[in-house]
C-alpha cells in the first residue's frame, strides 16, 4: 500500500522506531525525538531477509496496535522527498510486511510541534507477523537470526543503545539485550579459558 507520500509537496517527516533511529540511510535537515500515540514498538515481525532467513527467521520491530511509541523524527527536504520514499520502500518493504502510512506524531521539542510523518506499521495479516511471543521465543529467534544486514543480535543491541541515547527504556527490549549480553560474556569467558 502506497501512501502517495512521494507525490505530496513540502518537506517530508519520517518516523523511526527501530534501525532508522541509528541508521537512517538518507539525508535529513532535522532530527528530533518524537512520539506516536496509538501504536507501540514490538518485536513482532519474523525477518526473512535483513536479519534472518525463511529457514531460520530472525525477529525485527514493527509498530503494532495500542499504546505509544517514542522514536526519532527526521525532516527531509522537499527536493529529496520522492528519492527518500523510494529508498525507504526498497529497504522496509522487501517482503511487504509493513503498511506505509502517514500518521500524526508529536515532536518532543520545546514547541511540541505536531506533524504528519511517514510510518511503517506491521501488517497483522502478513505471514511474517509474529504476534506477541514469549521472552524465550524472542530470544531464540534473535540468537539464530542472521541475514543480509547482519546478525539479529546486533540489531537488538543497536536499537537499545539508540533508545538509551534518547533517555528511553523499554522493559522487553532491555531484558533481551541483557540476555544477549550474558551469552556474549559466557562465550568470551569460554574463549579465554582455552
Amino acid at each position: 500500500m502506497n501512501t502517495g507520500a512521494e507525490h505530496e509537496t513540502g518537506d517530508l517527516w519520517v518516523f523511526g522506531y527501530g534501525s532508522l533511529m541509528w541508521r537512517p540511510g538518507f539525508p535529513y535537515l532535522e532530527r528530533v525525538s518524537a512520539r506516536l500515540i496509538g501504536l507501540h514498538r514490538a518485536l513482532c515481525v519474523f525477518s526473512f531477509v535483513h536479519r534472518g532467513t525463511p529457514e531460520r527467521p530472525g525477529l525485527v520491530l514493527g509498530l503494532d496496535r495500542g499504546g505509544m511509541c517514542r522514536g526519532v523524527a527526521y525532516r527531509v527536504a522537499a527536493a529529496k522527498r520522492a528519492e527518500t520514499v523510494d529508498y525507504l520502500r526498497s529497504r522496509e518493504q522487501v517482503t511487504s510486511v509493513y503498511l506505509e502510512t502517514m500518521r500524526q506524531i508529536e515532536l518532543e521539542d520545546a514547541a511540541k510541534r505536531r506533524v504528519r510523518a511517514l510510518c511503517y506499521i506491521v501488517d497483522r495479516g502478513h505471514v511474517q507477523y509474529a504476534g506477541r511471543l514469549t521472552h524465550a521465543e524472542s530470544l531464540h529467534h534473535v540468537r539464530q537470526g542472521h541475514g543480509r544486514s547482519g546478525a539479529n543480535r546486533d540489531y537488538v543491541l543497536e536499537t537499545v543503545r539508540a533508545l538509551e541515547a534518547l533517555g528511553y527504556r523499554e522493559t522487553d527490549l532491555h531484558w533481551l539485550a541483557e540476555e544477549l549480553g550474558k551469552q556474549a560474556s559466557v562465550l568470551g569467558n569460554q574463549g579465554s579459558a582455552s
